[in-house]
């Protein structure tokens, strides 16, 4: 599975997985014992016109993917035969391996899943204490209110001319 950054074809909010599938006949025990998961989303950022995604974006997942970063090295492959490289695959720091049973533990066997730390997201450690930032609170909406009464009066005020 490919994590793809988020407002990559649609909105900013928009996450956006792909998933890849081996065609196998139906069986009774599932096929996949673990499943391989690109995190292309953590910490990257691209825009859809400051900074689109490119090929060379995918540089590291494709070698990943195909098992190009671990210490064999292929004699050659087909551009499509993933079979081959699955084999010699090894995690990395971005690049990570569930097994089925872990998945299935999962609420909803949900598939959002990220190991990497959010390098956007503030330290907990480094919060100004709860009293401060409900004091931040209290008063960014009270300076909004004020300028919410004022363009109601405003517009009060223009309804009312003839």
């Amino acid at each position: 599975m490919l994590r793809l950054p988020t407002g990559i074809f649609y909105a900013q909010a928009v996450k956006a997985n792909v998933l890849f599938f081996d065609r196998k006949p139906a069986a009774e025990k599932p096929w996949t014992d673990k499943l391989w998961i690109y995190d292309l989303r953590t910490n990257k950022h691209f825009t859809l016109k400051e900074n689109p995604l490119k090929r060379s974006d995918l540089d590291d997942f494709v070698a990943c993917w195909f098992g190009e970063n671990s210490d064999k090295k292929k004699a050659s492959r087909h551009p499509f035969d993933s079979a081959q490289g699955r084999l010699n695959r090894k995690e990395s720091e971005r690049f990570k391996s569930f097994t089925y049973e872990e998945l299935s533990k999962r609420d909803k066997l949900n598939l959002d899943i990220f190991w990497l730390k959010d390098e956007s997201l503030e330290d907990s450690a480094n919060l100004p204490d709860p009293d401060i930032i409900a004091a931040e609170i209290v008063e960014d909406l009270e300076a909004a209110l004020s300028q919410f009464a004022t363009i109601a009066a405003d517009l009060k005020q223009t309804s009312e001319r003839p």
